[in-house]
């Protein structure tokens, strides 16, 4: 027996399923701390890890929408990514990057580069082992888990984290119906290439009309794009922007916490009419909601959780999920120039007639409108409610009763040690949900410092749990 097969049988294996930036910042935190406490596996198809879908492009029109100051992999080092920006000269190259009021919006490629250096030298040294392939099944076994890969090999894990990416859009059903196998039918946007087939003076409707839908418009823009475009949604809201200078959080949400949603909706309101007297904007307000998101959560009941998520939310995302000033200003100019339109619409069916898509839109008013267009893009965002139907292995995994959804619909059911909760209510303490699919537990989990904060607690989570096992 080797060397490396004896250290596989002597030190229990923690497996991660995706190796975006949750995963990453895991793998990350438990490969600073833990020394050869266990074998640590992350399983990422792509090149490098910490990239994720998030991170893993080209396009120079993608922009992180967090000024780089707040983004980090180390929660107390906030400045760690404007560090290594500074000694790689990473925006050399990019003089778009530095906004007037002085923060840095790099393009998004930079930032995984930035995850994947971190992680380079617990790479080299065998303290992270990065396993390029899919998970295909993963089935319980006796205090452990049994993983095959898509290559068929197989690895027992004493611990599983799963850390996958957001499922991909769902498409209208009457959309994807009428327009299957039309050349301008963009189902999933997030597909690279995915916009070729678009020309320069199409008219393109955009269904859904947040974060994906701004970075649409400004990678056809770029392009050379000319054409008009229609963006719509349920309310017709649109993300918004950054303040033009930089503000701290203010508003109380935590001495007397909110029980009920109408409550919540109360004190915000009143924080921003009292953020106006001192002369702030409502941003500071919001920021103060989404840093005491957690406390927030946990002290609502999860009917009025419930009630947040069907009411409240797409006021939330458009507040809280900021665009970068760069991409702000290219939709600003198409609104300004009459090319882009924003409308409260909702698709109640669609048409091929020849090359073009007739689209059938349901305004708000009730008003049933016609409209052609040469394209769709569908960036109605992640379709959280088919997490467990995403892939295979978290299929059957739900089906052996191991996991669950969320009663919130916001992701993977757990407690607050982020342990798996099964469809009999018992958390499993060797199987953990880190990142955004936790949110429904921990409310606010979709920004990148808050991701950051969440998988230093799995590590520490880890950490503890490796005791139990050794």
């Amino acid at each position: 027996m080797t060397k490396t097969q004896t250290d596989s049988v002597k030190r229990p294996a923690i497996a991660i399923v995706g190796g975006g930036f949750s995963g990453a910042g895991v793998a990350f935190h438990l490969a600073r701390t833990m020394h050869e406490m266990a074998r640590l596996i992350v399983f990422e198809p792509r090149r490098e890890l910490g990239r994720g879908l998030a991170y893993d492009t080209d396009d120079p029109s993608h922009r992180i929408n967090v000024p780089a100051a707040r983004m980090s992999l180390l929660p107390d080092e906030p400045e760690d990514f404007l560090d290594w920006i500074a000694d790689t000269d990473g925006v050399a190259d990019d003089p778009e990057a530095l906004w007037p009021n002085g923060n840095l919006y790099p393009q998004r490629r930079l930032f995984g580069a930035y995850v994947a250096a971190r992680l380079r030298p617990y790479l080299e040294n065998g303290r992270i082992e990065h396993r390029r392939t899919r998970v295909k099944r993963v089935l319980p076994d006796p205090k452990a888990w049994m993983i095959t890969d898509s290559d068929g090999e197989e690895m027992r894990a004493d611990l599983l984290v799963i850390a996958t990416s957001h499922p991909a859009p769902s498409a209208p059903p009457s959309l994807c119906a009428a327009l299957a196998g039309h050349p301008r039918f963009v189902a999933d946007p997030t597909r690279p290439g995915s916009l070729d087939a678009i020309r320069p003076d199409d008219r393109v409707l955009i269904v859904g009309n947040g974060l994906t839908s701004a970075d649409i418009i400004a990678s056809l823009t770029r392009s050379g794009h000319q054409g008009p475009i229609t963006s719509i949604s349920r309310r017709g809201l649109r993300s918004r922007g950054h303040p033009p200078c930089p503000q701290e959080p203010l508003g109380d949400f935590l001495s007397e916490p909110a029980t009920s949603a109408a409550a919540l909706l109360r004190n915000v309101r009143n924080s921003i009419a009292q953020a106006a007297e001192l002369g702030e904007s409502w941003h500071a307000v919001i920021d103060q909601v989404r840093s005491n998101g957690h406390e927030i959560w946990r002290n609502l009941p999860l009917a009025e959780r419930q009630r947040i998520v069907r009411h409240l939310r797409p006021y939330w995302d458009v507040h809280r999920f900021r665009i970068a000033p760069q991409v702000e200003e290219v939709l600003d100019r198409a609104i300004a120039d009459g090319r882009l339109e924003i409308l409260a619409a909702c698709v109640a069916g669609a048409k091929i007639d020849g090359a073009a898509i007739d689209v059938f839109l349901l305004r708000r008013s009730g008003e049933r409108v016609e409209k052609r267009f040469d394209a769709v893009v569908v960036t109605t965002g992640p379709a959280h409610g088919g997490i467990l139907q995403s892939q295979m292995w978290l299929h059957e995994l739900a089906q052996s009763g191991h996991l669950t959804l969320d009663p919130t619909g916001l992701g993977i059911a757990c407690n607050e040690s982020s342990e798996a909760v099964g469809t009999d209510g018992v958390a499993d303490s060797s199987l953990l949900i880190s990142g955004p699919l936790a949110r429904g537990t921990f409310g606010e989990l979709m920004g990148l410092p808050q991701v950051s904060e969440h998988a230093v607690f799995i590590a520490a989570e880890l950490a503890k749990k490796l005791k139990a096992v050794r």
